[in-house]
This record gives C-alpha cells, structure tokens and sequence, in this order.
C-alpha cells in the first residue's frame, strides 16, 4: 500500500499554526532556512567527517558530537530563523542537547518507524532520550524526493496512551504513516516522542542530514549525562555559547507547595489561544 505523502505548502503556515502543527501531529517542516550557497557550505565543511555504517545497512552512515566543528557547522547550532520559531514553542530559555550527522546513499534500505523520546533511556540513545520534552531539528542538505529517502511519520503517535504506542517499539510500517518530500535547504523538527523514520534511497545520490536537539531548560534527563567540556564551550561563538548550560539542568521542585508566594497569573506558552499566533 502506498503512502499518504504530505507534500503541503509549508511556507503558508501562521506561527500559530506552526505551534499546532508540531505539538499536534508531532512533525513540522520549516521550508526554505538555507540558501544554496548555505547549503554549499556546510557540505565542504562536513565532508571530510569521518561516518560509520549502522549495523542493518552500509549505506546508511552517520556521524556524532558535531557542536565542536566549528564554522558553519556549529554556528548552524544558532541559526536565527529556526530559534526564533523554537523559542516560541519551548520557551526562552532552550539547551543545546545534541548533534548528529546522517547521509542516506543509493541502496539504504530505510529508517524503521521509532522514537526518540525514551523515558527510562536505551542503550542506542542512552540517558538524552529520557529528557521528557525535546525537539529534534533536522537539516536537510539534499532534496527529499519519493525516491530519496523522504521522512515519514505517524502523525499524531506521540499522544497515544494505548500499549501500541510504547515508545520502545519499532514497526516495520502502519497504515497510517505520511511520506512526508521536503526541498533541499528545509528542515523537519520533530517531537522526540513522535514515531517516525525514513523511506528507502531508490534514486541515484546520496541525502545528507543534520540533525541538532534542543529542550526548555527545565526538562532535563532522567539520568545524568556527561557535561560539556568547559573549554571547548568557552571557545564557541558567543551567539552559540547561550545555548550551552549544563545538559544535566532540571528547573523543578520535589517540595513545592500547594499555594507557593508569588504565583504568576498569565502564561501565554500554554493559552489555548496559541495556535491562533499571526
């Protein structure tokens, strides 16, 4: 059976519709955040990366811990367009998380449907996945063609509360997954939560991916995970070194009392009103 494929025009979207978009359904696309001489960029600076193959497939190849490149590959950590659309999901206070790079060659069998969001962690994604709001944001440098390697996803998996919907299960595919073609320059952002993965690359190159994760400050791991070392942190960009506090932060309180002084009245990040945003 084929696919739904969603092949919308992403670039109408209110921000209000935007904020609906990737909490309900779990995906949004961001059409259009690099030029092509950005994208250009970024592929000369990427390509002597060393990749190491997954263990289902060669041609799925995939390097980790990016953050420290430099150039265009960290400053990509900062890209205005999509934190300014971040901070208005998450909140101001957002924490870098991660930093991976994925290519997709000729003959990759695809990405099964999974999350990233794992509550008590895992031994691919370790303790990060147990961070309990996180927000993947996922460059593409290639188009995503039907034929190379498009994401796909099962919109709205994330708030099931059905057994099905363990987030440490894998499907082949469902019935109701979206095929979900984006340009070259776009990116996906994802709910860690969400079940997704890629389609197979029957076409003729190979599709490059960056994908860079971001939570609100409060909503640390469950475990600890190794901090940043603070002298590659003091070397970075000072437009990128904001988003560099401690992995490990968790804004919470275990004791907090049932009428605490000085309660706020407002909080626009949650008004129902939200997805009404011009």
């Amino acid at each position: 059976m084929q696919p739904k494929v969603d092949n919308r025009d992403w670039s109408s979207l209110s921000l209000g519709q935007r904020i609906q978009q990737i909490e309900v359904e779990g995906f949004l696309v961001l059409p259009d955040l690099l030029a092509p001489d950005h994208i250009a960029r970024l592929k000369s600076e990427i390509a002597p990366i060393k990749t190491t193959p997954v263990d289902y497939s060669i041609q799925q190849r995939g390097a980790r811990n990016l953050q420290f490149r430099g150039g265009g590959v960290t400053e990509l950590i900062a890209h205005r367009p999509t934190i300014e659309f971040l901070k208005a999901l998450l909140g101001d206070e957002m924490i870098f998380m991660g930093y991976s790079m994925a290519i997709s060659e000729p003959g990759h069998p695809g990405i099964s449907l999974h999350t990233d969001g794992q509550p008590y962690g895992s031994n691919l994604f370790g303790s990060l996945s147990s961070c309990p709001v996180l927000v993947r944001v996922l460059y593409y440098l290639d188009n995503l063609t039907p034929q190379v390697s498009p994401f796909r996803c099962v919109p709205r998996s994330h708030l099931s509360m059905h057994a099905d919907a363990n987030p440490y299960l894998r499907f082949e595919s469902h019935p109701e997954e979206l095929m979900v073609p984006v340009k070259a320059g776009s990116a996906v952002l994802i709910n860690h939560c969400v079940f997704h993965g890629n389609y197979p690359n029957t076409g003729d190159y190979a599709r490059t991916m960056l994908a860079i994760q971001y939570r609100p400050a409060w909503a640390g791991p469950q475990e600890p995970v190794e901090p940043w070392d603070p002298s590659k942190v003091a070397a970075l960009p000072q437009h990128v070194k904001p988003f560099f506090a401690d992995p490990n932060t968790r804004l919470w309180d275990f004791y907090g009392a049932n009428k605490p002084p000085n309660m706020a009245s407002q909080a626009p990040g949650m008004n129902p009103s939200r997805w009404q945003a011009p």
